[in-house]
């Protein structure tokens, strides 16, 4: 999963990011709200964690803008305690807030809501079949039995699982997986994919040609 950080704290920001990439999520940090919005412009993010003070334009409006164009998930990171402040947040449309200073695990647990939220589940548990995930744990089961997986490999797992029998093309897998500055291998999706199936099973993962890769749900 992609996450698009906005944050203009260094420490903070550098220290969110570290802890995102740790749990396994590519992030693009960005510590100015024209860069956020350009960045959300050209790229594609599975969720936006929203500082409210940027330092050349108010999170409210980055809020707003953002809601013009796409309807992807936004967590706002904020100081401010008023009441006021955060009906207006979510009046802006945003899908929830954390109040800073914050624990991280609710963090990334708020995070694992709204995005399961967005993608119309309950719980945190994504079962297919025999393949059960869970994204809390970072645990995978397959067949009744645990499956370790390595970051990269859970993360490329999941993005396939969240659209099951959909092709994903390997440009859309690689910028869920690699936030910028990082360096991506030629054949480190093939790589991945190779592992994935010989740790659950060949059939699970078909490669359509000149495309990318689909989940098969009727092999799990």
């Amino acid at each position: 999963m992609r996450v698009l950080l906005v944050e203009d704290d260094p420490l903070l920001g550098d220290g969110v990011r570290t802890a995102l990439i740790r749990e396994g999520y590519a992030v693009d940090w960005m510590t100015r709200g024209k860069d956020a919005l350009e960045a959300a412009r050209v790229e594609s993010f599975s969720l936006v964690v929203l500082d409210l003070g940027l330092p050349d334009m108010e999170g409210l409006v980055v809020l707003r803008e953002l809601r013009q164009r796409q309807s992807l998930p936004v967590l706002i990171l904020t100081a401010r305690d008023a009441v006021e402040e955060r009906i207006a947040g979510l009046d802006a449309g945003a899908d929830d807030y954390v109040l800073k200073p914050f624990d991280l695990q609710e963090l990334l647990a708020r995070m694992r809501v709204i995005t399961r939220r967005a993608a119309g589940r309950s719980t945190q548990e994504l079962c297919i079949g025999r393949l059960t995930i869970d994204e809390a744990q970072h645990e995978v089961v397959w067949a009744g039995s645990p499956v370790g997986l390595g970051r990269r490999e859970f993360a490329l797992l999941l993005e396939l699982a969240r659209h099951r029998d959909k092709v994903m093309s390997r440009t859309k897998l690689e910028s869920l997986l690699y936030g910028w500055g990082e360096e991506v291998g030629s054949n480190a999706l093939e790589v991945h994919i190779h592992h994935l199936r010989r740790k659950l099973d060949k059939q699970l993962i078909t490669t359509v040609r000149g495309i990318g890769y689909r989940l098969d749900s009727t092999a799990a």
